[in-house]
């Protein structure tokens, strides 16, 4: 079949003693050795420059910025939280424009097709031929806003893509450029006409990441210049400061980051942990433990540490594991929220001396 690219819609800008989650997770660090020396000064100066570069046009929001960033150095997925007009869809379009690739944006809504997201085969009269017409999920970056106002069938539409970066039409398996990124965004106070994110896909995404209302002074700085320049908010003013290329070898720079065995342990304990803790339906599966240890490794390397420290582990923990783990109906009577528990969990998992 011939292929036609996309066209429409896009905006630039239980085993052994170990366990089988930590034989996983050692295998991912044995990984890094197979890789090319890397400049790790260089790698922690370009993720920092990205980082500012998105700071100055989302303000107010450094906690969020790091944990999208540690996203993109891990090679996950991001499921962003947050009432609407705090910027959510701003800092991903912030984000895009640092990278000169791709970045398509997808308006989910109850209407919206599989097909509208992924693609689809049509019969062309004038060949006789079918051509496969590529979907918005083609490109480096894309934007699933509002991600749970579209029904289960067309959530279902990004699981391939997003866990094998590639979409399979006509039986023919389709890879996306690379690196690949989805970067949702829901509301979590508007739930009428909306779809819950079904586990399996919740489970695809690294990180859950809460965007909250900025403090007094931040808001006042981002009136006064919203207020004073037409530009303030504009994505477009931000140069390009990585290419596609440049920005994959950056990813495999962190798996550079030295990583000792106790850390690992200690990261899946933690979610092994889970799976038995009083007051949760069901834990996290090996998934969160991968999850925890990629995340925790990129975020040493923002911190320009060469090697992963418990405490990075214990950063990560949260937006890792927030969206994995279901509460009993008695905690959330209660008002006790996943992000008490996930404490809690830290709170007695033992950590490594440092």
């Amino acid at each position: 079949m011939e292929q036609e690219g996309y066209k429409g819609g896009i905006e630039r800008p239980e085993g052994d003693d170990k366990g089988d989650d930590q034989k996983v997770c050692e295998n991912i660090c044995e990984k890094a050795h197979e890789h090319e020396p890397v400049d790790f000064e260089a790698a922690v100066e370009q993720a920092s420059s990205i980082m500012e570069a998105i700071g100055r046009v989302v303000i107010g929001q450094s906690a969020v910025i790091e944990q999208v960033m540690v996203a993109l150095l891990a090679g996950g997925h991001v499921l962003i939280e947050g009432v609407p007009g705090l910027g959510k869809t701003l800092l991903v379009k912030a984000l895009a424009a640092t990278v000169s690739g791709q970045f398509n944006r997808v308006q989910f809504t109850p209407d919206l097709m599989p097909s509208d997201v992924t693609g689809h085969a049509l019969y062309d009269m004038k060949s006789g031929e079918f051509k496969v017409r590529r979907g918005p999920v083609f490109t480096h970056f894309l934007l699933a806003d509002e991600i749970n106002r579209a029904p289960a069938k067309t959530q279902a539409a990004l699981l391939e893509v997003m866990q094998e970066r590639q979409v399979t039409i006509e039986g023919e398996a389709l890879q996306t450029p690379q690196p690949f990124m989805v970067l949702a965004t829901q509301n979590p106070i508007e739930q009428e006409g909306t779809y819950p994110l079904p586990e399996a896909e919740l489970d695809r995404f690294l990180f859950k990441v809460y965007i909250d209302y900025p403090s007094q002074a931040e808001e006042i700085d981002m009136v006064e210049r919203v207020t004073q320049s037409a530009d303030a908010l504009d994505t477009s003013k931000i140069s390009a400061l990585i290419t596609p290329q440049s920005l994959k070898a950056l990813q495999d720079s962190v798996l550079s980051i030295e990583t000792d065995q106790s850390v690992v342990a200690y990261a899946v304990n933690i979610v092994r942990m889970s799976r038995e803790w009083r007051g949760l339906r069901f834990g996290a599966g090996p998934r969160a433990s991968i999850a925890l240890l990629r995340a925790a490794r990129a975020q040493a390397l923002l911190e320009g540490s060469p090697f992963v420290k418990p405490e990075h582990v214990k950063t990560m923990a949260k937006p890792v594991l927030r969206h994995r783990l279901g509460l009993t109906a008695e905690l959330e009577i209660e008002g006790v929220s996943v992000d008490q528990v996930i404490q809690a969990l830290l709170d007695h998992a033992e950590a490594p001396r440092s």
